[in-house]
């Protein structure tokens, strides 16, 4: 008998060959890859990635060195499925095969410590807040502008110092106030939905959830906010860790799937994006393959949903300049691109200006600007060089990752442009005022 051939993947999430096959290798990905763009390595774009995965797949190349480095170097932004002619599923390959780096390859020491702290943080709004006493007295004391300026922390890991750079400004030692469970719709009841809070959303960006509340309010909404969420998965899953992150759908959706609502409204791209998905994430669960297909087909973008039902209600005028960067997991993964450009011209006085690529991915990509920095920066040079282009007063984007990752290049570069969630912009226009 001969010898088993070797195969660098378990049967345990892995890649699909039939989906592998799909590929052709035309190369119509390549010039809407953002690593292949930067590097123009054949290895950095989907159709060498798909390669190495076939590769590995038939036993020719082990699950290290470059089939590491490769499929730990993409962003996972989608941006090569809507330019592929044969409809390859690349999103579901690079998933399954970073599952198989992240059960059965041994990372550095500090390598796995950092990614470990990463999820144990991040995925836990109560952890997180817990931290915010702590942000607040190291700002506010100084003690950020000094490590920054001393540059120690490059010296030691880029990656932690590129963690530190990514600290949103904290105003107050006290953590954000929840949301009420239920908001009753104003004026005439049109719909009755179910808000998702969010991770990094509600303790960095809970001015995004009270606007979100007071849109959909204003448009004729009861809004259902259970308490005690967890987080979504969507971490989790675009980064290979995909039994985590499927206990955490099914979390989600224990929680919602039994609220009596006309949508499940998310304003956070890469949860959106996750939650559509649970069908195909839980396709192998016979206890939760359907009922996750059933929250998934709830799932509404903010902008989607709005754009959907129509706007209601007195817009008032802002007068700002603005542009819009299309988050990867809303343009690519959900294909939502001119909706929120057309609530956003129903906005009296904002003239809506279009940035070159913006939906080139700004290298915010989940934790990407955390765990590869230097690819990380390289996007947002080109991106910030992208928004130079046009003298606008905000960028807006549809993920807290993208605005945190775009707040750090208009402050390294010295602009003075602000950013927002679009439907903040809305929430502005409804309330008179421009925060």
């Amino acid at each position: 008998m001969g010898e088993t051939p070797y195969c660098a993947f378990d049967e345990q999430d892995k890649p699909s060959s039939d989906l592998i096959r799909d590929c052709v290798h035309c190369g119509f990905c390549l010039s809407a890859c953002p690593t292949y763009l930067q590097t123009g390595n054949e290895l950095d774009s989907p159709r060498g990635r798909i390669y190495l995965m076939h590769s590995a797949v038939n036993g020719e190349i082990p699950l290290e060195g470059s089939l590491v480095k490769h499929l730990d170097m993409c962003l996972g932004c989608l941006g090569c499925e809507p330019a592929c002619p044969s409809g390859v599923q690349y999103g579901s390959l690079i998933e399954a095969g970073r599952s198989q780096i992240e059960r059965r390859y041994e990372r550095s020491g500090f390598d796995k410590f950092y990614r470990s702290t990463i999820f144990s943080l991040f995925p836990y709004p109560k952890r997180m807040k817990l931290m915010l006493p702590l942000f607040y007295v190291y700002q506010k004391l100084g003690l950020r502008s000094l490590i920054q300026s001393t540059g120690i922390l490059s010296r030691f890991s880029q990656k932690l110092a590129n963690m530190e750079a990514m600290l949103p400004e904290v105003n107050s030692p006290t953590f954000p106030d929840e949301l009420p469970e239920v908001i009753p719709a104003k004026g005439q009841q049109r719909y009755r939905v179910a808000l998702l809070t969010g991770c990094v959303q509600s303790v960095f960006f809970s001015k995004t959830n009270e606007a979100t509340v007071r849109v959909l309010a204003e448009n004729g909404c009861e809004v259902i906010v259970p308490q005690n969420q967890s987080c979504c998965g969507a971490l989790s899953v675009h980064s290979g860790r995909l039994s985590e992150g499927r206990e955490f759908a099914i979390q989600t959706i224990k929680t919602f799937e039994e609220l009596d609502v006309d949508a499940f409204v998310i304003n956070s791209a890469g949860c959106g994006s996750t939650i559509k998905d649970y069908g195909e994430i839980l396709k192998d669960d016979p206890q939760y393959a359907e009922r996750a297909e059933v929250l998934s087909e709830k799932t509404k973008d903010i902008m989607e949903f709005l754009s959907e039902i129509g706007l209601k209600g007195e817009l008032g005028n802002l007068d700002i300049k603005v542009t819009y960067q299309d988050a990867c997991h809303i343009g690519h993964a959900q294909r939502i691109k001119e909706q929120p450009r057309e609530v956003l011209n129903e906005i009296p006085g904002l003239e809506l200006i279009e940035m070159p690529e913006s939906d080139l991915c700004c290298g915010s990509a989940g934790i990407y600007n955390l765990v590869q920095p230097e690819m990380s920066q390289g996007l947002l040079d080109r991106k910030m060089g992208n928004v130079k282009q046009n003298k606008v007063d905000y960028l807006v984007a549809g993920n807290p990752g993208c605005l945190l990752q775009i707040q750090k290049g208009i402050k390294n570069n010295g602009l003075n442009i602000k950013t927002a969630h679009p439907v903040e912009l809305l929430d502005w226009s409804y309330r008179g005022t421009v925060d």
